[in-house]
């Protein structure tokens, strides 16, 4: 596809400010809260990452679509995020073991991107007045028109989206002759998480997001896992019970990102929504035990209250983030229970965080050798 042949299209803000560049051919309009991604590579894992459902990605790196698609990359089974704005879309990739271009990738799953947007100064002006609701246009839908379907669109806190992405109906990963059984509730799972877990001889039975807690413990698992997703976890009301529920039974417990967001609300630990929000593949995280500084891979919006958790008598911070001192994992002192902020399974580090699941797996160890 020529530059010449492409037309004219905008990103517009809930504040009014606009942002123009051009489409890469996909005719339509799309909305989300607008946030922006720092990494530098692993657009694909992105885009097919639960947890950015209903957002609108500004990627920071120059070049996105270079190195094509492969079908071995992507962390769920379709496009999750609203739509993309970037600098320089690559209509053109190469790469040994692509299996297709972005473009392609973009128009067979309807998703609204724009390109030749002044990211920089988009990205500048995000971190300056924090995440909002945006729009991307690229059919010549007036600018009035477009600023009343914006005020429409609810804002991120407080709206419930795990429902959007979770599983319909349970499933197994993983060998089930697995020494380990893990009944997993997800809230948006993204697939490197179950590998992980499976490579580590766990057999992982994954749950719809809303499955009662006696419905978990029928498959009389050595573990529970609470996964990554979408949203505010403040409404889900539910998950907390069952979190509540899954503490209460003595089995070790690991959440992460949302996962770590419920564990805390289940133990009376407010969570808030942040002003950008972490999101990228470089963000420095303290481990406290070790004393050791882990890179690690995030992507959340909210987070946990970290002056109500120093004064609950049963959690400790087990890791911060060392830009804002967040916290970044916790843990129980009285159970088998802990969680972390980021995710280990995308391996940035590469491996800095991949101990978390060899915990995970000592704790379910541990617990049946005392049960037996």
């Amino acid at each position: 596809m020529k530059y010449t042949t492409r037309p004219q299209a905008l990103l517009l803000l809930a504040d009014g400010t606009i942002f123009y560049g051009k489409s890469i051919g996909i005719s339509g309009t799309t909305f989300g809260e607008v946030c922006f991604n720092t990494g530098m590579t692993g657009y694909q894992e992105v885009f097919t990452d639960p947890s950015y459902f209903g957002q609108i990605m500004v990627t920071t790196n120059a070049h996105i679509g270079n190195y094509g698609v492969n079908n071995q990359e992507t962390e769920s089974d379709q496009i999750r995020i609203a739509g993309l704005v970037c600098k320089n879309f690559s209509f053109t990739h190469s790469r040994p073991d692509s299996e297709g271009d972005l473009l392609s990738y973009f128009i067979q799953q309807n998703r609204v991107a724009i390109a030749d947007v002044d990211t920089r100064a988009l990205v500048s002006y995000i971190r300056d007045h924090g995440a909002q609701n945006a729009v991307i246009c690229s059919d010549g839908t007036p600018i009035e028109e477009l600023k009343k379907q914006l005020a429409l669109i609810p804002d991120m806190k407080g709206l419930e989206l795990a429902s959007k992405v979770s599983t319909q109906e349970m499933y197994s990963f993983g060998d089930e002759k697995a020494s380990y059984k893990i009944a997993a509730l997800d809230l948006g799972i993204k697939k490197n998480i179950l590998r992980n877990l499976a490579k580590r001889n766990c057999y992982i039975q994954v749950f719809p997001y809303d499955t009662p807690f006696e419905k978990l413990a029928a498959i009389n698992p050595d573990g529970y896992f609470l996964s990554n997703g979408p949203g505010d976890p403040d409404p889900l009301t539910q998950v907390q019970e069952t979190a509540r529920q899954m503490i209460a039974s003595d089995k070790p417990v690991f959440g992460i990102c949302l996962g770590h967001q419920i564990i805390a609300l289940a133990n009376g630990i407010s969570t808030y929504k942040m002003f950008n929000g972490h999101r990228g593949i470089n963000h420095p995280v303290m481990n406290i035990k070790t004393g050791k500084g882990e890179i690690t891979s995030q992507n959340h919006g909210f987070a946990v209250n970290r002056e109500e958790l120093e004064q609950h008598p049963d959690l400790e911070i087990t890791h911060y983030h060392l830009n804002d001192q967040t916290v970044a994992g916790m843990r129980m002192k009285s159970k088998s229970c802990f969680s972390v902020q980021y995710h280990p399974e995308a391996s940035p580090g590469p491996h800095d965080s991949s101990y978390l699941f060899d915990d995970f797996v000592v704790a379910m160890h541990e617990t049946k050798a005392v049960n037996v």
